[in-house]
């Protein structure tokens, strides 16, 4: 049994994670071993053990995934979704502050946890499984669309206060995606663009603190606001113009060196530019279209509703964040503070990430099996 199930894992979604996930454990030893003793004054290797304890437990994270029938979650999605937003909650009173967001839990003698990461596919599985059971009556807005709104909201609102802008943006844009993809009335559809568009106005001049607005001067303006705000955004360009075409070489980066502020986190892809140059970059994008192209291919080629929106959620998270990341540190887009998925340190993203990767390959899986099942009984 176990043999027919490895014949149907999707092998390109499996090795573009893996080569992503063990890249970025050794990106993140070179973007960090002289600012964490310079700057975090600890050992130059302390982001890069850590990384790869994160590294050890997504795999297995990765394994769970795969080997876990998918429809599960349909039947634990209440619990699921309600750990989640008490998760949520409890930041707020026992929660440790970085960078002036209150947003992991710690654990003791584990390190700190982040809800935040957890509710993006927590609410994933909740609109996935909801949409599938509503799918008889979609079009009535009230009954099928409206409760699972507020909720997605409440979820999309306690992770703006912690404040985590950039993890609320994800949240909301892949919420979005499987709510368009439900088969939901065009009315309906452009009513809620429509909303989203007004609150994203009223959230911009009413909404944003002082710090988070001035992340705008950062990235539209960022030669005139050289000393703070822009900061970030220059040495990220200077780090890209160094690479060139080849690199400088691993581990010879010069941006890293104190110039450039969170090299292993937000900014890993800039450091991957300068040392490994646009190849280097190139081959990143190519693994994280992979995976997020044949993650789409998984939702068409599946017929059960659930499945579907389930696989659409995930690429869909992988492709907005993997944007979101790099727009930052390219000037596209304001920066977040948005790790690049498989690649950047932080050990919650590391972990959901690789599940929600090994969700996607049982996914494919299962609708292999009964595509083959269903061969052979018409045979």
């Amino acid at each position: 049994m176990l043999v027919r199930i490895l014949k149907k894992v999707d092998f390109s979604i499996l090795f573009a994670v893996l080569a992503l996930s063990a890249f970025g454990t050794v990106m993140v030893y070179s973007a960090s071993m002289v600012s964490g003793v310079m700057v975090y004054e600890v050992t130059s290797d302390f982001f890069f053990k850590r990384q790869a304890i994160s590294w050890g437990l997504g795999l297995i994270a990765l394994f769970m995934g795969m080997m876990i029938p998918y429809k599960l979650y349909g039947k634990l999605f209440k619990p699921i979704l309600f750990v989640t937003i008490g998760l949520l909650i409890l930041v707020f009173f026992f929660g440790h502050t970085s960078n002036n967001a209150q947003s992991w839990l710690p654990i003791p003698g584990l390190g700190k946890f982040q809800p935040a990461e957890m509710a993006k596919m927590s609410l994933i599985i909740y609109l996935a499984t909801i949409f599938t059971k509503k799918s008889s009556y979609i079009e009535d807005f009230t009954k099928a669309l409206l409760p699972p709104i507020i909720l997605m909201m409440l979820v999309v609102v306690l992770i703006l206060r912690q404040p985590d802008l950039g993890t609320a943006l994800i949240t909301l844009a892949v919420s979005g995606l499987i709510i368009m993809s439900s088969g939901l009335r065009k009315v309906h559809l452009y009513s809620m663009l429509g909303i989203a568009l007004t609150a994203a106005v009223l959230m911009y001049n009413v909404g944003l603190s002082e710090e988070q607005l001035s992340r705008f001067d950062g990235a539209y303006q960022p030669f005139e606001y050289a000393d703070n705000e822009g900061y970030q955004l220059i040495n990220s360009y200077l780090a890209i113009n160094n690479g060139g075409l080849f690199g400088t070489g691993l581990g010879a980066g010069i941006q890293k060196l104190g110039y450039l502020p969170e090299a292993h986190t937000d900014f890993i892809m800039a450091v991957i530019a300068e040392e490994l140059g646009f190849i280097g970059v190139g081959v990143v994008l190519l693994l994280l279209g992979l995976i997020v192209i044949r993650g789409f291919y998984v939702s068409m080629e599946t017929h059960d509703t659930f499945g579907r929106l389930l696989a659409i959620g995930v690429a869909g998270l992988i492709g907005i964040q993997s944007i979101i990341n790099l727009g930052g540190l390219t000037g596209l887009l304001p920066l977040t503070g948005v790790p690049l998925p498989f690649v950047s340190y932080g050990g919650t993203s590391l972990l959901m990430m690789m599940f929600s990767a090994g969700i996607l390959i049982n996914i494919h899986i299962i609708s292999k099996l009964k595509k083959e099942q269903e061969e052979q009984a018409a045979a």
